[in-house]
């Protein structure tokens, strides 16, 4: 009997997350998804009867590892999906050291100590580690300095990691979707004092199609970095 086909997803909770855990639960893949704390991994649990939760902070990532080290993990892994995002507007001018070290932990260091923590794992399977980054990962606008660092970093950690990790049949993406329509999204415009219209972006289930193209492209091939754009 082959081995069922087992993710880890971060982000599970609301936009991308969500609908990509929905899409993996209703083909009835093995899902693990992190949660912030026991409430939330409660919720989570509820939500997606049959996932099984793992606590962990992204916003902590130095205390990754002693989480993990008090909890049951996969014993191996076909993905590692990285969704969660965190994002704080402001211009440099008035973005300070605590915005910025918070936007960097949970967008660049958390992902990058989750991957070292579970490589043996996805090693194991010839796994697959995507990354949702962002538009704000190819290009920088003025007050997206903070979060867009980050998102650039984040593409730095993929295409090492895809470099490093080849030889182990680590398949590494990258997806940039440009704005979507997210609880995220929502935040963003309110900080922006504009006016929000969930119909203007792109339907997160879009970027859920394209994530999970990605993770069922057969293994003579690798999608590496995908760009998602409004259509309208």
């Amino acid at each position: 009997m082959a081995a069922m086909t087992t993710h880890l997803i971060t982000g599970a909770g609301s936009g991308i997350g969500a609908a990509v855990t929905q899409r993996l639960a209703d083909r009835g893949d093995d899902l693990w998804l992190l949660a912030r704390d026991a409430g939330r991994a409660k919720e989570l649990a509820e939500r997606h009867p049959g996932a099984r939760t793992l606590v962990g902070d992204l916003a902590e990532p130095e205390r990754l590892s002693w989480a993990f080290g008090h909890q049951e993990l996969p014993d191996r892994l076909d993905s590692l999906l990285h969704i969660a995002g965190v994002v704080d507007l402001g211009t440099v001018g008035e973005l300070t050291p605590k915005v910025w070290q918070r936007t960097l932990a949970a967008n660049l260091l958390a992902p990058a100590e989750l991957t070292r923590l579970l490589l043996p794992q996805l090693r194991l399977a010839r796994g697959h580690v995507l990354f949702v980054n962002s538009g704000a990962g190819l290009t920088a606008h003025a007050e997206w300095g903070a979060y867009a660092a980050s998102k650039h970093g984040l593409k730095a950690l993929a295409d090492a990691l895809r470099q490093e990790e080849h030889g182990n049949g680590v398949r590494v993406t990258s997806v940039y979707p440009g704005r979507t329509a997210t609880p995220m999204q929502a935040k963003v415009h309110q900080q922006e004092g504009k006016d929000y219209r969930a119909e203007r972006w792109i339907d997160p289930e879009s970027v859920a199609t394209v994530i999970l193209t990605a993770l069922d492209l057969p293994r003579d091939a690798e999608v590496n970095d995908v760009t998602v754009r409004p259509g309208h």
